[in-house]
């Protein structure tokens, strides 16, 4: 695969996902995930959570762009999703299975640092 088209779709796949958890956190996370999100605190967290996840991106659809970035984008794109998948696995091991829709993320985030690792390889492998 195309390490451009891969870092563009994965900036074009997260980007919902940042809005969803950002613009109106009191009501999206509350109709998709029965979570309540109530207090400056939470929407502020929630939204902070936004902004990595839209400046992640913004940084993969550079590197797609940008031949100089793209190995570091690749590598960024690796470390967030495998990192966020190990936090969703420890969260299914230490409290129990999540709403469907999260471990839908889980598998999208494994599958996405999996195939990243070898789009990564690849384009290492041609720049040497």
């Amino acid at each position: 695969m195309s390490p451009r088209v891969f870092l563009v779709s994965a900036a074009v796949g997260l980007t919902p996902i940042a809005l969803s958890y950002g613009v109106a956190p009191g009501d999206s996370l509350s109709a998709l995930f029965d979570l309540t999100v109530d207090t400056t605190n939470g929407r502020h967290v929630f939204r902070a959570v936004m902004g990595l996840y839209l400046a992640l991106a913004a940084f993969w659809v550079a590197g797609a762009r940008r031949p100089t970035l793209t190995v570091p984008a690749l590598w960024s794109l690796v470390v967030f999703m495998l990192g966020l998948a190990a936090g969703r696995a420890l969260s299914v091991v230490v409290d129990g299975v999540p709403h469907p829709l999260l471990l839908v993320y889980l598998g999208l985030e494994v599958a996405f640092g999996v195939v990243g690792w070898r789009v990564l390889q690849q384009a290492s492998a041609a720049r040497a």
